[in-house]
């Protein structure tokens, strides 16, 4: 028998109880004197920045700009990760050569590849799509090869001993027991796109919320800085509930 799942409000509480207690802390520390008032705004005057980039434009131009990128870079990186995370999950030989080199890699920030890849692509919409794909097929594909490589091979042995071709035994075996892992891996990969956007918007960007920090940063406009990085954690925040949401719809015998 399972228990009652909590009401919504209840379910709700703890979330906001803590938002409330970094807002009054966030208030007391600004209202201190411990740091200037210029280095520290209060949350009013963040919220003043906030809607005031919402009512001259800046903010839908620089979310979109940056939804763009991230969104096609995080598509690009997300499909080539779980193909590879498959690969090497099921092929032990492959994953016996490939895991050396990816092994390698992951530690690579995207950020330390910025000045290459401008190089290489220059300063166009390109070179911060690769990097934040490249940024996100690493994510993604640890997650996926270790839920593959974690489906026990009895069950694969059994299915191919009933006669079942290779992508039956891909749809009906392998597919439904990595899923919790495949979207274990969206969800990371979705969070990691996101710090890679900032690497990739400093590249020579001439929109987007990473470039608008930069530009506000030589300004030391940090009302309008915490404004950004408030709407950088929130988009984070509803990408995470979307996935998971989409989660417990498709994959209900996992958790999300």
């Amino acid at each position: 028998m399972h228990p009652t799942a909590p009401p919504p409000l209840a379910r709700l509480a703890p979330p906001l109880l803590a938002a409330l207690a970094v807002l009054a802390g966030w208030t007391a520390l600004a209202g201190s004197g411990a740091l200037a008032p210029g280095l520290l705004p209060t949350p009013a005057a963040t919220w003043r920045a906030l809607e005031e980039s919402a009512r001259t434009g800046i903010l839908w131009s620089d979310l979109a700009a940056s939804l763009g990128r991230a969104g096609q870079g995080f598509a690009l990186g997300a499909a080539a990760g779980c193909a590879l995370g498959f690969a090497t999950g099921y092929l032990p030989r492959l994953s016996a050569a490939v895991t050396p080199l990816v092994s390698f890699l992951r530690p690579i920030p995207a950020i330390a590849l910025v000045p290459l890849a401008t190089a290489w692509f220059g300063i166009g919409e390109t070179a911060k799509r690769l990097l934040i794909a490249y940024a996100v097929l690493l994510a993604v594909w640890l997650y996926v090869h270790d839920g593959v490589s974690r489906v026990p091979t009895a069950h694969l042995r059994a299915a191919r001993s009933l006669g079942a071709p290779l992508h039956r035994r891909f749809a009906e075996v392998l597919l439904p027991a990595a899923a919790p892992a495949l979207l274990a891996a969206l969800r990371y990969g979705a969070s990691v796109a996101l710090l890679a956007l900032v690497a990739a918007e400093l590249g020579g960007a001439q929109a987007g919320l990473a470039y608008r920090l930069q530009v506000d940063g030589q300004f030391l406009r940090t009302d309008r800085m915490f404004a950004g990085l408030l709407v950088l954690g929130l988009l984070g925040v509803t990408v995470d509930l979307l996935l998971a949401a989409l989660g417990r719809r498709v994959v209900h015998w996992g958790s999300a």
